[in-house]
């Protein structure tokens, strides 16, 4: 898990990229939930916090654009 300090390093585009990998992460875990194959349900909370913490990093940097 990337702390907010070390997003804020990282470049919009590569972001975008995480944040494409999370939500494909995401809609894998609540499939396995569905199914009762997800023993550890927590890291659904954990994926869904990570793509918010890349979208607000996102919003600051494209701020601080204009």
């Amino acid at each position: 898990m990337d702390k907010f300090s070390d997003l804020l390093k990282i470049p919009v585009f590569d972001l975008k990229n995480k944040i494409a990998d999370l939500r494909k992460e995401s809609l894998n875990l609540r499939f396995q939930k569905s199914s009762g194959q997800l023993e550890k349900t927590a890291r659904i909370r954990l994926v869904r916090r990570q793509i918010a913490r890349i979208k607000t990093v996102i919003n600051n940097k494209e701020v601080e654009k204009s």
